[in-house]
């Protein structure tokens, strides 16, 4: 296939002299505006009247420079957000963790001082968990028959007596708080010696202090010590307070309503007291026998 050569070559002489005469005026127009600054001018007022046309055509480049750093910028910040979410929460938990344990060690600095004030052998022990029963208030501690825990043993913490040892495991026990409904411990009133029985009511009732004359000298704020007379708690040791006193004259009784001192709800270690009395071997409360109880009053058992 041949060949022809380009339409400008075709057109003859006349067309090479139009060539060369604007290559001619090119090139002394740009020798002027070289030497003279001729044309700033001139590129100016174009630069300024093509500029719309040249946002108009930018503007499809821009719209994607712009989307695509919008999308970068918001998934970057939301990764931000998102760590410096979990790294609050992790501060939060370690400062609610430190909380804790200064509160426990608190506690456990108080409870090591009393066995260390106390004439008998004290066992420092942890709360496992509390037994999902509605009928009673009791809580698992981490102490069992391998610690030489035994049944009837009395339990406290640093602020007073929370309870007594009721079931033995190996490496368990289970002990009934002073609300629970079984449990029933002699005290006597810090300030004048009177003695009674004190009697649980069960989960969120306040205890009880029973069988008392409506002419005992009792007093709202009484502080009711453990009176040692059962040989199971040693005496001294602070139960309740008495928080309401109704005096039936009429019958020549007295409703008196107590809240415990111990904070086993707010503590997890409590203290085992090995407490001897010297009365002889201690009866096993569950061989204990049960006296005949009435609906309105339950008879002591010489138990708590």
């Amino acid at each position: 296939m041949q060949l022809s050569p380009p339409p400008l070559f075709k057109q003859g002489t006349p067309a090479l002299i139009k060539l060369a005469a604007c290559l001619l005026v090119s090139l002394i127009l740009m020798v002027v505006d070289y030497q003279f600054k001729a044309m700033g001018h001139v590129r100016s007022i174009a630069s300024f009247l093509l500029t719309p046309f040249e946002a108009i055509m930018l503007a499809p480049r821009d719209g994607l420079i712009a989307s695509y750093d919008y999308l970068t910028t918001k998934g970057s910040l939301e990764q931000e957000n998102e760590a410096l979410t979990k790294r609050v929460a992790e501060l939060t938990l370690l400062a609610n963790q430190s909380e804790l344990f200064m509160s426990e060690n608190a506690q456990l600095r108080k409870l090591i001082g009393i066995q260390e004030q106390t004439r008998f052998k004290i066992l420092i022990s942890q709360i496992l968990y509390s037994p999902n029963n509605p009928l009673s208030q009791r809580v698992v501690i981490d102490r069992g028959a391998s610690s030489n825990i035994t049944p009837g043993q009395a339990v406290a913490d640093h602020q007073g007596i929370v309870g007594q040892v009721v079931r033995v495991m190996e490496k368990k026990s289970e002990v009934a708080l002073l609300d629970d409904r079984d449990m029933v411990i002699p005290i006597q009133v810090a300030r004048n010696g009177l003695r009674g029985a004190l009697h649980g009511n069960g989960r969120g009732r306040p205890l009880e202090l029973r069988h008392m004359a409506a002419v005992s000298d009792l007093q709202v704020g009484d502080v009711l010590m453990t009176s040692g007379i059962d040989g199971v708690y040693p005496p001294g040791f602070a139960v309740a307070t008495v928080d309401k006193i109704d005096r039936n004259v009429d019958k020549n009784f007295a409703y008196v309503y107590c809240s415990p001192v111990g904070g086993v709800n707010r503590f997890r270690h409590v203290m085992i007291l090995f407490y001897d009395a010297g009365f002889g071997p201690r009866p096993d409360p569950s061989k204990a026998i049960k006296p005949v109880e009435n609906k309105s009053n339950r008879l002591y058992r010489g138990k708590p």
